[in-house]
């Protein structure tokens, strides 16, 4: 037999952001001339060939991870799987053209808002059949993997919570105590900076990573239904409630690491592994795959502080990942075995097991073998009465990539000019939302 085939496609750093970035890109930054159908294009042929998987996962722990996880399928099914790996960030920014060109059978993506975007443009294929003899997932998770037609077209497979992450060995020398309420966070932050390190390690040149700060402010300022309605585009960005979100992270914003518009997340999470910070707002992943084996026990968090006591810190930012299957699917047969396999607890143990870094979504799946950050992550969003699904998946993904994130690296650099901001902001919502 054929052994499965792993192909790495990744790509190298993107040069800066313009402007005003586009949603969709024609050229794929550090490839020449390749453009993004001939990267993310599937390799297979229509009939019973390989499988093809469309990969973010470029990093190396989920690469790895996911070589476990195919490997796996394989035995069971004596099918090859054929995996294009994109780098992570170039994947999300180009997600429409591949789907409308030449994508893969299956492809990794995000639950939620996100899929329902392109689940409503006819790109994705219903798989409502395969989800009548699943079992294992919450009503919570169906709804979703559910499009707006009430259809089902995801796959959940894990989740990982953001939170705030630290060392606990760093928290012991000085005598930290982990925050409750956001006096007390800024009030750490200050005593971090006193000590010499830096109090928060921040990187935004990938655009995304400063979107879960938002996110946070908003919901334990103004609640869960707020953000959410806010994200959908029903609420004005010169909302008194809006601006004071800014406002606060304008407070907080000189404890953040400066130059973060040209750090990506990666460095700024390794100035945590070395010690030389004392926190870091990201999810569970990210820090969690920067840390090597032997320093994983010291890795901690705590939830994003309390801000209203009437709020509290019921919402928690949980991304939940997983696998659709394009509507210009050619082994459409080996597709839905592949997606019939995803959605067992043996194919997320498979995952876990070699990636420590986020939580298995079946209800069946074996936990024994979770690290303590694992476990201290399933209480966290077990606990939550609300889990947003962050920025960039709980709205448009237009109104994300080609608002937000400028937004965001603006006020980054300019957090004084917060009127000019949201004027900004509320002006290109009405004309992508009122389109």
């Amino acid at each position: 037999m054929a052994q499965s085939t792993f192909s790495d496609r990744s790509r190298s750093p993107r040069p800066p952001l313009p402007s005003r970035r586009a949603l969709l890109r024609g050229t794929a930054a550090g490839a020449g001339a390749i453009t993004l159908p001939a990267l993310l294009s599937a390799c297979s042929q229509p009939g019973d060939g390989p499988v093809s998987v469309g990969s973010n996962a470029s990093d190396k722990a989920p690469k790895k991870a996911y070589e476990e996880v195919f490997g796996a399928f394989k035995k069971t099914s004596d099918k090859d799987v054929e995996v294009n790996t994109v780098d992570h960030n170039s994947f999300q920014e180009n997600i429409n053209r591949y789907l409308k060109g030449s994508p893969d059978d299956v492809f990794m993506w995000f639950a939620g808002y996100r899929m329902q975007f392109f689940a409503k443009q006819g790109l994705l294929t219903e798989i409502s059949d395969l989800w009548k003899g699943f079992n294992g997932f919450s009503e919570a998770l169906r709804k979703q993997s559910s499009g707006e037609d009430g259809k089902q077209y995801f796959v959940p497979y894990y989740y990982y919570p953001w939170a705030v992450f630290h060392r606990k060995s760093v928290f012991d020398k000085y005598g930290y105590e982990q925050p409750r309420t956001f006096d007390e966070f800024r009030a750490l932050a200050a005593k971090m900076e006193k000590d010499g390190l830096i109090p928060l390690a921040f990187g935004d040149k990938d655009g995304w990573p400063a979107m879960g700060t938002f996110d946070y402010l908003n919901m334990r300022a103004n609640g869960y239904d707020f953000h959410l309605s806010l994200m959908r585009g029903r609420e004005s960005w010169t909302d008194k409630r809006v601006r004071q979100v800014f406002d606060l992270w304008r407070g907080l914003m000189p404890y953040h690491q400066k130059g973060a518009n040209g750090r990506t997340w990666q460095e700024a999470a390794q100035t945590l592994v070395a010690k030389k910070s004392g926190m870091t707002v990201l999810g569970l992943q990210q820090p969690g795959q920067q840390f090597p084996a032997e320093d994983q026990d010291d890795l901690d968090f705590f939830p994003f502080p309390e801000i209203d006591p009437a709020i509290g810190t019921d919402a928690v930012e949980a991304p939940i990942d997983g696998f659709l299957m394009a509507k210009k699917v050619r082994n459409e047969d080996g597709a839905r075995e592949l997606l019939k396999y995803l959605a067992t607890p043996k194919a997320e143990e498979a995952y876990t097991s070699s990636d420590p870094t986020c939580v298995a979504v079946h209800k069946n799946a074996d936990t024994s073998g979770y690290s303590a950050l694992q476990k201290k992550s399933a209480e966290l969003i077990s606990s939550a009465k609300q889990i947003s699904q962050f920025m960039d998946r709980d709205t448009r993904p237009d109104f994300a990539s080609t608002v937000m994130i400028q937004a965001i690296q603006r006020f980054i650099n300019e957090p004084d000019d917060i009127d000019g901001l949201v004027k900004d902001i509320e002006t290109q919502k009405k004309d992508i939302f009122d389109a």
